[in-house]
């Protein structure tokens, strides 16, 4: 879910952190912008007590099966009220339940079929519910909490009540502790919900939205009730509401006929309805790539709300904006976040990471490669501006809002470090490993965590990722690299010396892409396969070389490259070909063993052709005049078996 920014004469303002980052300006789509989001400041609010690393361990004893929630609202009020069933398992044996529900919401009864409860309402957000008889394992029953408040805002809103051209609005936005805010819930993520019906009652002049279908809309005493059912598995913290003035359109999805309904506020109906065209091409890429959308029986949409950035709720993302980088990122979400959620905290990059380098394929998609080399490279100059941090997050640091959702790390870095990994794999075995992982039977529709996905795409590829998710998703910073270079009878020899930003990572075992290119243009990449510092390789190069450049293209973290030209002749060069005197004051002799010297070129450091000189089969001396300049000259000499590129020194 990306943060929101705003440009106000070239002036960054400082905005409360957002969840996700949209990498491209809102302009018309012939003027797409990818310039890199720069996080002005960031503003921590105050969490509802989340409890140690957001895990609350008295709710793990029983399996929550089904919801209603039965809300009343009124958008120009900050409050909230109603009932919550809740249907559940027990996982072992139960004398009482605990759901979650901060200390401020008041709690008017408990019944369990219709019977009262006794409670306690503790100060850490738990609501302790005593049970009339212990319920055996495996045994479902359910309660109904009926309560009211006015729900603190935490996180990245929680519970919100804002305006829009003089109406007023309310939605949630739980990510990551706060759907205790605003409802009794069990929020820790190792429990999905089967089914959710969202039942909400607003006065008339309203339109209530949430995940799902829409069953019905009634009309009742004080208003308009809409009823909405979810029938697939679901976090709490994805459940969602917003009530206000919408105006609504549908955009069908070709093939599927699959409904993406729009709810927008009516005086941006108009600019809405044009930016959000561009929703199904992306839909059809996305379900092109990773497969079908995980919804497809119900619906996809967007509802705008009043924040900067946006939220991936199941079904419908919450809108701050409509610019074609956060519909994409939102809508990928889907599968990865919704469909696939990370199992912890620590895992958010397997929401967030995804959602961002699947926003940067879109404009690969439909800009092309020039535009996605543009997006890579905005992406990893947030990854690498500072050396510390990793992409997983720490247990200490999971209940910290801005580092669980730091856009440096769980969306830049941790989209770079994907982009690598697809370069090192392949795209088929990307693509594929990506299919795998969303459709894993026991991840689908769950939850996942790292190892999960690490040995899906181990056993995709035959491969061992233990470096590569060593080094780049645990460990901290990222490499540079200084290569130095000589000519050679094959073209180049490369000694490559890698510097880590941060001590957590001894190497960084890659593959580094370095570009060669030669004095008319040609052009060759080559990836070395990084396995130590200070390694060598002897690269074929099948032209004369002006210039070596590492990762031109940002394929890779690699942040601080140097090249340079080294000193001396290598003993590895090819024997049989002789140039003599080196250095000189004027003239070379060329000489072969067992080969004809057909024709030899001279270069300058910059690539320039100096001159040519080619012999027939009658010449016997192999002589050529250098410049009248003293310095550094690359020969390239062809003989009847081979080409080959020497050094040799004018003084």
């Amino acid at each position: 879910m990306p943060f929101s920014r705003s440009f106000y004469s070239s002036l960054l303002m400082c905005f409360a952190f957002a969840k996700a980052i949209s990498l491209q300006a809102q302009l018309p789509q012939t003027a797409i912008n990818y310039q890199e989001d720069v996080e002005a400041c960031v503003l921590k609010s105050t969490l509802i007590q989340p409890g140690v690393n957001g895990v609350n361990a008295s709710t793990g004893n029983y399996d929550v099966k089904y919801v209603r929630l039965e809300l009343d609202t009124d958008p120009s009020l900050p409050q909230i009220g109603g009932t919550v069933t809740t249907h559940y398992e027990a996982v072992s044996d139960l004398n009482e339940i605990v759901l979650e529900l901060a200390s401020n919401m008041q709690v008017s009864s408990i019944t369990q079929r219709g019977n009262p409860l006794t409670f306690t309402h503790n100060n850490l957000d738990e609501l302790r519910i005593n049970l009339p008889q212990t319920q055996v394992a495996g045994v479902l029953d359910s309660l109904s909490v009926t309560y009211s408040g006015n729900p603190i805002s935490s996180g990245f809103g929680s519970f919100a009540q804002t305006m829009h051209a003089g109406a007023p609005i309310i939605w949630t936005l739980s990510e990551p502790y706060g759907a205790k805010a605003w409802w009794p819930c069990k929020q820790d993520l190792n429990d999905k919900i089967d089914q959710v019906d969202v039942i909400l009652k607003t006065p008339n002049g309203n339109t209530g939205v949430s995940n799902g279908m829409l069953l019905s809309e009634t009309t009742i005493a004080t208003g308009k009730e809409f009823h909405w059912r979810h029938t697939y598995p679901i976090p709490a913290y994805l459940i969602a509401i917003a009530v206000t003035n919408y105006a609504k359109f549908t955009q069908i999805v070709p093939v599927t006929n699959l409904p993406i309904d729009n709810y927008v506020y009516p005086e941006n109906l108009v600019q809405h309805l044009a930016s959000a065209t561009v929703t199904v091409p992306i839909m059809q890429f996305f379900e092109t790539t990773f497969g079908p959308y995980p919804y497809s029986s119900e619906k996809y949409g967007h509802a705008q709300f009043g924040w900067g950035g946006g939220m991936e709720h199941t079904t419908i993302s919450f809108m701050g904006s409509f610019n074609r980088g956060l519909i994409a990122h939102e809508l990928a979400h889907q599968w990865f976040g919704n469909k696939v959620t990370c199992g912890s905290w620590q895992d958010i990059w397997l929401n967030e990471s995804f959602a961002t380098y699947a926003s940067g394929m879109v404009v690969e998609h439909l800009d092309g490669v020039g535009n996605f080399k543009n997006w890579r490279t905005n992406a990893k100059a947030s990854a690498t501006a500072q050396t510390n941090q990793s992409v997983y997050v720490p247990a200490q640091d999971t209940l910290s809002v801005s580092r669980v959702f730091s856009g440096r790390m769980s969306y830049n870095k941790g989209a770079m470090v994907l982009h690598q990994l697809r370069r090192e794999i392949g795209d088929a075995d990307f693509i594929a490993s990506l299919q795998n992982y969303l459709n894993d039977p026991q991840l689908a529709f769950n939850y996942a965590k790292t190892p999960d996905l690490k040995l899906i795409i181990e056993q995709q590829t035959n491969t061992n990722l233990d470096e590569f998710f060593n080094d780049f998703i645990y460990g901290e910073g990222y490499p540079n690299h200084q290569i130095s270079w000589m000519p050679s009878a094959l073209g180049a020899f490369l000694t490559v010396n890698q510097i880590q930003s941060h001590p957590s990572v001894s190497f960084f075992e890659m593959q580094l892409p370095v570009v060669i290119y030669g004095p008319n243009g040609q052009e060759q990449e080559y990836v070395l396969d990084l396995t130590q510092n200070g390694q060598t390789f002897n690269l074929v190069v099948p032209f004369a070389i002006s210039q070596i450049e590492i990762d031109p293209y940002d394929h890779t973290l690699s942040k601080v490259n140097a090249v340079t030209l080294g000193n001396g002749d290598y003993a590895f060069a090819k024997a049989e070909l002789v140039i003599h005197p080196n250095p000189t004051t004027s003239i070379v002799n060329l000489s072969a063993t067992g080969q004809d010297i057909k024709e030899v070129s001279i270069y300058d450091l910059s690539g320039r052709l100096i001159k040519s000189r080619s012999w027939n089969d009658t010449e016997e001396n192999r002589q050529v005049q250098l410049p009248a300049v003293n310095g550094l000259y690359l020969l390239t000499i062809t003989t009847d078996l081979d080409v080959y590129h020497k050094r040799v020194i004018k003084e």
